[in-house]
């Protein structure tokens, strides 16, 4: 009987203690929609992406901005304040992306049905760490640890489309080490490696990565193999991640407007988004 009453009793003292604040449920609903946004809204916007009044949300709008959470443009719009800022860096800072992309992989492969890689940028150029196999894997040499080619592979050319023109030659210098490899003739305009000018082929196709966010490899470097690779992006900006679909050319849409790639974007662009990338 006592053990009874004891439950009870704890079931209870757990169910206040679960008991949340409303005033700052409310709060939480007009952080959530301006977060929602992406940019200042103001006070008739907020409260609206909220669903309340806007005479409900202004004392929540007042308090947010006493303690830094929230400030105001030069319009007097809401934005992310002082104290938002520097929780938001906190956050970022203790995020992994190859640990925080793990669910989106697995994922990628449960709805595809195909084969997902994902790389990193190493000391030797684009590495893949982690495959995650299609319940029909594909007979490639790919594997983890595998250093992509900067220009014969999709996951290398999204690299070289977004990192530093620097490091770019740098990496380009030594290409035709890598996966598939190309001699430097193909890269550069001039056999002077030196003069770093990139042959107008190759140029073209990077900035088509950067317009559209991805790239395709048909067929090569694996014959019969077709990839879909796309870049996650983050805080700052820079790439952090590629993430590649792969299938036997002939068994899925591997056009860039197609299904597949759409799946494949919509992932990397929620990367994106939890790793703090704000796309201007």
């Amino acid at each position: 009987m006592n053990e009874a009453l004891k439950t009870s009793s704890s079931e209870t003292t757990d169910a206040k203690q679960q008991r949340g604040i409303q005033s700052l449920d409310s709060t939480g609903e007009l952080l959530t929609a301006l977060v929602a946004a992406g940019k200042p809204l103001s006070l008739r916007d907020l409260a609206a992406a909220a669903g309340m009044p806007a005479a409900k949300a202004f004392p929540h709008l007042v308090s947010l901005q006493k303690i830094g959470l929230l400030g105001r443009d030069a319009s007097g719009c809401f934005e992310a304040g002082p104290l938002a800022l520097e929780l938001g860096l906190i956050g970022l800072q203790r995020l992994s992306p190859t640990r925080e992309a793990e669910p989106e992989i697995v994922d990628l492969a449960v709805t595809t049905g195909m084969s997902v890689a994902m790389a990193v940028l190493g000391p030797l150029g684009p590495t893949v760490v982690r495959l995650e196999e299609s319940a029909r894997p594909l007979h490639v040499s790919l594997r983890v640890g595998t250093v992509m080619s900067l220009v014969n592979t999709a996951i290398g050319r999204v690299f070289a489309a977004h990192v530093a023109d620097d490091v770019r030659q740098g990496l380009l210098a030594q290409d035709h080490l890598r996966l598939a490899g190309a001699q430097r003739t193909e890269i550069f305009a001039s056999p002077d490696a030196r003069a770093a000018k990139l042959a107008p082929p190759y140029a073209e196709r990077l900035a088509q990565i950067r317009e559209h966010g991805i790239d395709t490899a048909l067929n090569k470097p694996i014959p019969g193999i077709n990839t879909l690779a796309a870049p996650v992006f983050d805080h700052t900006g820079s790439i952090v991640l590629a993430i590649a679909l792969m299938g036997t050319a002939g068994s899925f849409d591997s056009d860039t407007q197609g299904g597949a790639a759409q799946t494949l974007l919509a992932a990397t662009q929620r990367l994106s988004r939890r790793f703090g990338y704000v796309r201007r």
